[in-house]
């Protein structure tokens, strides 16, 4: 069935709010797969802070012409869902390539990272990636590090001057005792 100029454009424009919103994404193919499993595979996107839509190749590949993103021409072709990540990108990754192993039906086929295209073996080495906020504390403590040995450094000569004067006290109670 033919859908109307207007709705094609509000679709279009649907798709260029999601891309605009997106912080990555990650293009599939989906033929074979239940309702119930594409169902599931949207549950699953939620949880992560995403979403997963399936789209018409013709109106996205407008959509991204508009929104000035490059994209390889296989990647609208077949059966066409994306994985949209509005919060972090590794765990939108992480799901969706451990979907694709878990069925002999579902591909990734590459993604977006910010507006630039990636293959599917970046996709799958964004998945591997620690979140956002364990990839914060690792960056912050690598900060620290060197910050914490400095202050030890500093103090090292003040605590050696206190061992000494306590070992002196401790030797002076000791005879003052016998």
């Amino acid at each position: 069935m033919a859908i109307s100029k207007e709705r094609k454009n509000e679709v279009i424009a649907q798709y260029g709010e999601w891309l605009a919103k997106s912080r990555a994404m990650v293009l599939t193919e989906y033929r074979g797969l239940s309702m119930k499993e594409l169902d599931d595979l949207r549950s699953k996107a939620r949880e992560v802070g995403g979403e997963f839509h399936i789209i018409k190749n013709t109106l996205g590949k407008l959509a991204f012409q508009e929104a000035g993103m490059p994209f390889p021409e296989d990647f609208f072709e077949g059966s066409t869902a994306i994985g949209f990540a509005f919060q972090d990108a590794p765990p939108l990754a992480k799901t969706m390539t451990d979907f694709a192993r878990s069925s002999e039906f579902f591909k990734v086929k590459g993604g977006y990272l910010g507006t630039r295209p990636i293959g599917s073996q970046e996709v799958t080495a964004l998945a591997e990636m620690p979140p956002l906020p364990v990839m914060r504390a690792r960056l912050l403590g690598t900060f620290l590090a060197p910050a914490s040995k400095v202050v030890r450094v500093l103090a090292e000569p003040a605590r050696q001057v206190a061992a000494v004067i306590k070992a002196y006290a401790d030797k002076d109670a000791v005879q003052g005792v016998a």
